[in-house]
C-alpha cells in the first residue's frame, strides 16, 4: 500500500507536484487554506507508482512517498 504525506506547513502551493504526477494522483483542494492557496491533496492514491515524481521535484520537501 502507498501512502503520500503532504506537510501543508511547508507547501507554498506552488504545484510542481501536480503537474508533474504521470498518473494524476495529486489534485488541488477548492478550498483554500489558511496561508492563502489551494492545498493539494492526494485524490486517486489507488493510481500511484510510486514513481516519487512529487517528492522529488518538491521545493520546500513538503511530500513523502511511503510503501508499506
Amino acid at each position: 500500500m502507498t501512502r503520500i504525506e503532504i506537510n501543508l506547513a511547508w507547501c507554498k502551493g506552488c504545484y510542481l507536484c501536480v503537474s508533474f504526477c504521470p498518473r494524476g494522483v495529486l489534485g488541488i483542494d477548492q478550498d483554500r487554506w489558511s496561508q492563502g492557496f489551494h492545498p493539494v491533496y492526494a485524490r486517486e492514491i489507488e493510481r500511484c507508482t510510486v514513481c516519487r515524481n512529487c517528492e522529488l521535484l518538491c521545493p520546500d520537501l513538503a511530500i513523502e512517498v511511503k510503501e508499506e
